[in-house]
């Protein structure tokens, strides 16, 4: 029977293209070295068998493919291929505990020296295997220009020399911390698109999710697993989000029987084990806010104490004003809409261009009968609003109002 090539592919070619990346040194003599190697298994497997270990055969392919391409194409004749020949295939013996060349990609692409919108553009990439369209689709940029911001940051590794490793136990904090902003920011932007017409993408999320997953499969770290957890819960209310015609749901108007059960079930769980370790920090607070979240029966439920009492902790972690702003929320749910309009107040100058501040303070407004201040606050958050359904919503509160 001849192999499914297709599935092979979607397995195996971002490990094989890991690989390959620390072999070579080169993400480009590596992309095209990866391909050579796939159409050669294309030829050779069907009329020979499957290789007992495919991935290797495909590395060692793919290494023999790369040394015939630099000797021929003057392009890559920044790569010695001598030297080449010389690396081992195998992995050198592990650094730190820690070994994986999937890692290394992941640390690579999100590595300081590199614009932020480039980290995520090359992860998303070189990590997740999208290609350059779909990132461009994703975050409504143009593919010629994404396609260049890709190509400046490959340069810029090769010609920085920026090691293709794991940082040492003194520098992981610090650059795992970059990494899972990085890839909170690719989730963020499936979570609540920022434009166009649809709430979330979720196509983004499933990125983000892969990515939390192969961190906390690699790199077990409580922070790690505090992130996947916040995405899997946050995750599991998506098909609640949103009415059939496309149209915004506010979580007190949820379809709490829509939320996928299976994913609150491994976001607690992951919860739990992250703030166990003592070690955890943000990521570990907003999934445990999430999780009271995910177990309350309805919002008039939900033990908003607890919510306070976890934005509290926090706030002293990550004292930022939009950290502020959803512990005002909070407030407001337990102790009422004036106790949660003077703390959203005293936020509104730091947060003029964030279009939720105006959206809170409008809704806070409106419960308290302030009609005319609400529809001007939500005027404000509608100017600043790109999502369609966002745009939508907030145009029948002014409507509502001005009946």
């Amino acid at each position: 029977m001849s192999p499914d090539f297709d599935a092979l592919y979607r397995r195996e070619s971002r490990r094989v293209l890991a690989t390959l990346i620390r072999l070579l040194g080169d993400f480009d003599l590596a992309e095209e070295a990866m391909s050579e190697a796939f159409r050669a298994a294309m030829e050779q497997w069907p009329k020979e068998g499957v290789p007992a270990n495919p991935r290797a055969w495909l590395v060692s392919a793919g290494r023999f493919k790369a040394i015939d391409m630099i000797r021929r194409q003057e392009r890559f004749s920044y790569v010695d291929p001598e030297a080449l020949e010389a690396v081992p295939v195998e992995p050198d013996a592990e650094k730190e505990g820690i070994e994986d060349d999937r890692l290394r990609l992941v640390f690579t692409c999100c590595h300081p020296a590199l614009a932020p919108d480039a980290q995520v553009a090359l992860t998303l990439r070189e990590v997740c295997g999208l290609t350059t369209g779909e990132i461009a689709h994703a975050f409504l940029a143009q593919e010629a220009a994404l396609a260049q911001r890709i190509v400046r940051a490959k340069t810029k590794i090769r010609d920085a020399k920026i090691p293709y490793e794991v940082p040492g136990k003194a520098e992981l904090p610090e650059r795992l911390e970059a990494v899972l902003r990085v890839v909170y920011l690719v989730f963020n932007e499936g979570y609540s698109a920022s434009s166009g017409d649809s709430v979330t993408r979720a196509d983004l999320c499933e990125e983000a999710i892969r990515l939390g997953r192969l961190l906390v499969e690699l790199l077990p770290e409580a922070e790690a697993m505090g992130l996947l957890a916040l995405m899997l819960l946050q995750e599991s209310r998506r098909a609640a989000r949103s009415r059939p015609d496309g149209e915004l749901v506010l979580l007190e108007d949820q379809d709490r029987g829509l939320w996928n059960k299976e994913l609150i079930a491994e976001g607690v769980e992951l919860t739990t084990r992250a703030l166990r370790t003592r070690m955890f920090g943000p990521y570990c607070l907003q999934a445990a806010i999430a999780a009271v979240h995910a177990e309350s029966p309805s919002t008039k439920e939900t033990d908003w104490s607890e919510i306070i009492g976890l934005y509290d902790a926090l706030s002293r972690l990550d004292p930022s004003p939009v950290i502020q702003l959803n512990h005002a929320v909070a407030v407001a749910m337990r102790d009422g809409p004036a106790a949660g309009l003077a703390l959203v107040g005293a936020l509104m100058d730091e947060l003029q261009g964030y279009h939720l501040a105006h959206a809170v303070r409008a809704d806070l407004l409106r419960r308290l009968g302030r009609k005319s201040e609400a529809a001007g606050a939500y005027a404000k958050a509608l100017a600043l609003t790109k999502q369609g359904p966002e745009r939508r919503f907030l145009e029948r509160r002014i409507a509502e109002l001005e009946k």
